[in-house]
């Protein structure tokens, strides 16, 4: 039988001999595992039946890795359910933080300590820009991504920001961006700053001997790409756009058209062609290369909120913020199981019956076939009926 044009096909066929020549950490090991073995008999699973009509499904665990693009898709929705209950009626700004390409092999040396300076340095300049008077003059605040890839797997680290178009002033007033929220920050400036302090503490960093390699020379000679543009189709579209990197990692499964055992096919979107899809073909051990590139050392926060909207402040900084803007109609916090989640948002219905709509009950469950942390528990408020029935199967 022909094995699906997946990733765990893409580990299956070449992580042995990939991994002879390259010696993958453990960590990056354990990533390609889990995403092996995601909703296999490894995982351990359960037998379900419909009473009603007979059907039996057997469903398999998956492994949680946010790497996998088998999973993440209920996390994701709950991400995107939680960020609409903290939106302002403001206009909102799409900001990204962009490092040079002669960067990267500092940054693949570095991840870690690296992925965290692209961090705190594009939010300090967002920070100090906010509490200018020329621009504002008050608490900026901000939902910060990290992402490594574009679309054709390509090695490219950068940051995301969702940006309010306005500050929370010391007086507890909301002031707006220049133009009534229309303009946000120069974009020119914004960079101009954000690539003399980035570089600044790259070579505070390698003084200090916390990261080793090369600081590349002319990092100089260009502008770094710094973007920021209104959300012209509302802050829920961008929250969508980013929904779909925030809880995956590199690729999806729908991308990889065709694998055999000696190349992986897939499509991507070129952005330099006003998004016209293109198909790539690569050998398999260079794409799976390419997708290591982008496994995130173990513990990395991805998402970091930052000023009036982190956890040490919303709740209290939303209120006020709300109460001045005079907002009657209060964001509910989220009360959607994961069931109504799936139903809502992708369709799908857990626990009926694709044949005739009647509920489904666990008749049988298995544990997985090999010992470690990937196992998922069977979904919630459902337990293996300890009582024998009989289904037609005919």
């Amino acid at each position: 039988m022909n094995k699906p044009a997946e990733l765990a096909t893409v580990i299956d066929n070449f992580l042995p001999s990939f991994n002879s020549n390259h010696k993958l950490p453990a960590y990056k090991m354990r990533t390609l595992d889990a995403i092996q073995k995601c909703r296999t008999e490894y995982m351990g699973g359960h037998i379900e039946a419909c009473p009603k009509c007979g059907d039996i499904h057997e469903a398999f665990n998956s492994c949680r890795n946010r790497h996998c693009p088998k999973c993440g898709a209920i996390d994701k929705e709950k991400w995107i359910i939680n960020r609409e209950a903290d939106l302002l009626p403001v206009k909102y700004f799409h900001v990204v933080f962009t490092v040079p390409h002669k960067l990267n092999s500092l940054f693949m040396r570095n991840q870690k300590v690296l992925y965290h300076l692209l961090f705190t340095s594009s939010w300090e300049v967002l920070n100090d820009f906010g509490k200018t008077k020329k621009w504002i003059g008050g608490k900026l605040g901000a939902t910060a991504i990290l992402h490594t890839t574009g679309q054709n797997l390509n090695y490219h680290p950068h940051i995301h920001f969702i940006v309010p178009a306005g500050v929370l002033m010391a007086n507890g007033k909301w002031k707006n961006a220049r133009n009534r929220g229309k303009y946000l920050f120069n974009v020119e400036s914004l960079s101009s700053v954000f690539q003399a302090r980035f570089v600044e503490q790259l070579h505070l960093l390698k003084k200090e001997k916390i990261i080793s390699g090369w600081i590349p020379n002319g990092l100089f000679e260009h502008n770094w790409v710094v973007y920021a543009k209104q959300a012209f189709g509302g802050p829920k579209q961008v929250l969508n756009y980013l929904g779909t990197y925030t809880h995956r990692t590199a690729i999806s499964n729908d991308r990889i058209l065709t694998v055999d055992d000696q190349k992986v096919v897939f499509s991507w979107n070129d952005y330099n062609k006003d998004y016209q899809k293109q198909i790539s073909s690569l050998k398999g051990e260079d794409f799976l290369g390419l997708f290591c590139q982008h496994i995130l050392p173990p513990g990395f926060t991805r998402i970091r909120h930052y000023g009036f909207l982190s956890s040490a402040s919303k709740r209290k900084s939303l209120a006020i913020i709300r109460h001045n803007l005079e907002v009657t109609n209060l964001p509910e916090s989220n009360t959607l199981t994961w069931q109504e989640i799936a139903f809502k948002k992708m369709g799908i219905q857990p626990g009926i019956c694709k044949c005739c709509g009647g509920e489904m009950i666990i008749i049988q469950t298995f544990t997985n076939k090999f010992r470690n942390n990937h196992q998922r528990a069977p979904p919630e408020n459902t337990k293996p009926l300890e009582v024998s029935i009989s289904i037609s199967t005919q």
